[in-house]
């Protein structure tokens, strides 16, 4: 039985994207060994679309402006202006070390939550 899903973020500074997800992000996370963090990231779902083969990573949010706001005062930057696209509002939020990755409020049904 699978009992969840394990995401990867690879990262040139490790350390840098370790601190954002634990301190801008406030994930709880486990130590898994030698600061090898391991986070909480909580529901999820899993999307598949047509196109070359790759793999992204989004966060979903339930008002985009309240928590742009609420990272931005912990240290969050991002890239660009939000863009309203026809799943949702999006965003670019930066991750130090690892680039970026997609913040977005949807506008589609949502699986996590089934």
């Amino acid at each position: 039985m699978i009992t969840a899903v394990h995401t990867l973020v690879y990262a040139d500074d490790p350390d840098a994207a370790r601190a954002f997800f634990r301190d801008v992000l406030a994930w709880p996370h486990v130590d898994a060994h030698e600061g090898w963090l391991i986070f909480r990231t909580g529901p999820s779902e899993l999307g598949v679309h047509p196109g070359p083969p790759s793999h992204e990573i989004s966060l979903m949010c339930d008002d985009l402006d309240q928590t742009m706001a609420e990272l931005a005062a912990r240290g969050a930057e991002f890239a660009g202006p939000v863009e309203a696209r026809a799943f949702g509002r999006t965003v670019a939020l930066k991750v130090p070390g690892a680039g970026d990755i997609l913040l977005y409020q949807p506008r589609h049904p949502v699986a996590f939550d089934l």
